[in-house]
């Protein structure tokens, strides 16, 4: 099995590797703090103490980082993979990041002749952990092709989208919709409250209807228990709608629904809240309704 070099080892990227060992790949490491994944480490991975030096001990590279900078310095500054990328390479970038970047990153792997896939993800650290997560990947069919047995071992639902790019594109779509879902659920538990109705039962009775989605059933839930800890941080999450926001008026789309919860996410993370679930939208309602305790 080819050796992959994993660069990124937080909620995300740390489970990710942990199956892909599962799965019988011989790994290499490299992350921030290398104390938090001793237990990796005694299990088999491999430290590095670069990127190049990962992309020199591997024939595969994969990043998971937190934001476009993160990436683009991993691969492109001193000491980064392209300093010791070698022909033939395939290097996927599972980050959430800018589409326009990953572009011009795929174009700077084709001049040393390697392949590019941007190939973000979906479904939080329950579904790095699982195995389960859904891969949106761009680039071209014969990087995704042998690509496709390391996805297997990360997600159940892995689609090639389209060319360099289309799987950030898929990526910012996704987080569209969950942001603005995640906080219309908060309005609706919100406004059952105001109204002196159980939340919790409102809940139950949408998850029967058309209104049913699994952010309701899921993050819904966390509203109701008031349980805010992190599984995909809301400071993260304005980070992806910062990235949207930008990919709309680079290609001049129009996204006025989007633009107000980044502004509402702006003023969580004014109170404290960026490394809250998202679902701890509902604090910031709960204050704008001078209403606190939706949830008991």
């Amino acid at each position: 099995m080819e050796r992959i070099g994993f660069i990124g080892l937080g909620a995300m990227g740390k489970p990710m590797t942990r199956n892909l060992m599962k799965a019988g790949y011989p790994v290499n490491v490299l992350t921030r703090t290398q104390s938090r994944i001793g237990d990796l480490l005694a299990d088999g991975a491999v430290w590095c103490n670069t990127p190049k030096e990962i992309a020199q001990n591997s024939e595969i590279v994969i990043t998971m980082l937190p934001d476009t900078p993160d990436v683009e310095q991993v691969f492109s500054g001193r000491d980064g993979v392209f300093d010791g990328a070698r022909p033939g390479m395939l290097l996927i970038d599972m980050s959430t990041v800018s589409p326009v970047a990953v572009r011009r990153l795929a174009r700077e792997a084709r001049v040393r002749d390697c392949d590019f896939l941007d190939a973000p993800v979906s479904g939080g650290d329950i579904g790095a952990q699982n195995g389960t997560l859904s891969i949106m990947a761009g680039g071209e069919e014969p990087a995704f092709r042998r690509a496709m047995p390391v996805f297997q071992a990360l997600g159940k639902t892995i689609l090639l989208i389209g060319d360099s790019g289309a799987g950030q594109i898929a990526k910012a779509a996704n987080q569209i919709l969950t942001s603005v879902t995640t906080e219309a659920v908060a309005e609706a538990l919100v406004f059952a409250a105001k109204a002196g109705v159980d939340p919790a039962k409102v809940r139950q009775a949408l998850m029967g209807g058309s209104a049913s989605s699994r952010i309701l059933e899921t993050h819904g839930e966390k509203m109701i228990e008031r349980d805010f800890k992190p599984g995909f941080r809301m400071r993260l999450h304005h980070k992806d709608l910062d990235i949207t926001l930008d990919a709309g008026e680079t290609y001049g789309a129009a996204l006025p629904v989007t633009a107000l919860v980044r502004e509402l996410m702006t003023e969580t993370l004014k109170d404290g809240q960026g490394d809250m679930d998202n679902s701890s939208f509902l604090l910031l309602l709960e204050k704008l309704s001078n209403r606190p305790g939706t949830g008991s």
